[in-house]
């Protein structure tokens, strides 16, 4: 069995555009015709030169190769340009094109995904969900609104969900940490205090912040925050400084979560040592694949830190954040995009029940893929998967971020 051919979809889900502007699939056969599906977690060049790397790194890293060769591949292509260390589009390319490995590996075997990894730990796996607007709420005030967020999460209770992500505390900007506007923390203090009253103990709280802030600011942040007891608090300096994040990890009394920007377990292991965060939040699409971040999972157990993978993308990187989580012991829970696109694009192959997700039993990542609805949306935008905001946060008027990728508006 040996890595024939590569075709790479670039996918724009349609409005609300929840996980982002685009997503990048990876569909990779086998000289006997085995074909496994990936996806690219990729948000730092545009998708056509995402393209390009892709293509680059499977013509000659993979190509020829037998895929049960996936350390040997990662060796390759995190060493082979002299490199050695993290680069987060390179990484991010073979993710995908790792995950497609697995799923080859799992139908050649008829067996699951998980089964080659250890087997089943969590034969079912602890989904939580961003909060987005209702239908009969407005999408532009839905941001600011503590009793719009307050009956978004009681929906998502009441659909079995127990635990609920938010992002109320102003924008991420270009120009790294910054301050937050005391109508932030008064906004992110609102927003704890309606959810935690309309769902009292029903469910956990998972407070989102994207690195903006400095050292100071998330610390008051954060002590603002601790009355309401949330879970985590994700992220709250940017992920280039970890011994920045363990300051506020020693002075909030709130669990730090991170990871979704990290890639390879030469990332990952500083968090640890450092006691930054004790919940890893990798994006399987960016972080180095399903095998990197199983070490990266065996590394956290020695540290008592638990995994939570994070999701701002397509349902195939859903599907492998699934299959490690159903395999590893020191899970928290995994991140879910519920969207009708999600869903038809994988044909409902996997879904969420009572807020939690069965370990699939279907080979490979247990998924059928729609390629026909993929390539039906493509993407003919301009804008990256994410992007930070230019303008700086606004202490006068108070600031009202959707987020980097934000709807499209019809």
């Amino acid at each position: 069995m040996r890595l024939k051919d590569l075709d790479v979809i670039v996918t724009a889900p349609p409005a609300p555009g929840w996980g982002g502007r685009y997503w990048i699939l990876v569909k990779v056969t086998t000289a006997c015709g085995i074909t496994g599906w990936g996806e690219c977690y990729a948000s730092s060049i545009g998708p056509e030169a995402m393209r390009t790397v892709i293509e680059d790194v499977f013509a000659r890293h993979m190509a020829e190769e037998n895929p049960e060769n996936i350390e040997m591949m990662f060796r390759r292509v995190y060493s082979a340009g002299f490199t050695q260390r993290p680069d987060l589009t390179v990484m991010g390319a073979f993710s995908g094109l790792e995950i497609a490995c697995w799923d080859i590996l799992g139908k050649a075997r008829e067996r699951p995904v998980y089964a080659l990894l250890g087997g089943v730990m969590n034969a079912r796996v602890r989904a939580y969900t961003y909060l987005y607007p209702l239908p009969h709420h407005d999408p532009a005030l839905f941001w600011t609104s503590a009793d719009m967020a307050a009956e978004s999460a009681l929906d998502a209770v009441n659909r079995g969900y127990t635990a609920v992500k938010f992002d109320p505390a102003g924008p991420y900007t270009r120009r790294g940490g910054h301050m937050p506007a005391m109508t932030d923390i008064a906004q992110s203090v609102a927003f704890c205090r309606a959810i935690r009253e309309a769902v009292g103990t029903r469910a956990d709280l998972l407070f989102g912040t994207h690195g903006q802030f400095t050292t100071a600011g998330a610390i008051r942040l954060g002590q603002a925050l601790e009355p309401y007891s949330p879970l985590w608090y994700e992220e709250p300096v940017p992920p280039d400084s970890v011994s920045e994040m363990a300051k506020v990890a020693n002075a909030v009394r709130i669990p730090i979560a991170t990871g979704e920007r990290l890639t390879t377990k030469a990332e990952f292991a500083p968090v640890l040592r450092s006691g930054a965060a004790s919940i890893l939040q990798p994006a399987l699409g960016r972080a180095g694949g399903i095998w990197e971040m199983k070490k990266v999972a065996a590394m956290a157990e020695v540290y008592n830190a638990q995994m939570a993978p994070h999701l701002y993308a397509g349902p195939v990187e859903w599907a492998a954040n699934i299959h490690l989580a159903v395999s590893i012991p020191n899970l928290l829970m995994a991140e879910t995009i519920e969207t009708p696109f999600h869903d038809r694009l994988i044909k409902g192959s996997i879904r969420v029940e009572g807020g939690f997700i069965q370990a699939p039993t279907a080979p490979g990542l247990g998924i059928e893929v729609d390629e026909a609805l993929a390539r039906a949306h493509p993407y003919s935008g301009t804008g990256l998967h994410l992007e930070m905001q230019e303008a700086p946060c606004d202490y006068v008027n108070g600031n009202n971020f959707e987020g980097g990728a934000p709807a499209p508006k019809e």
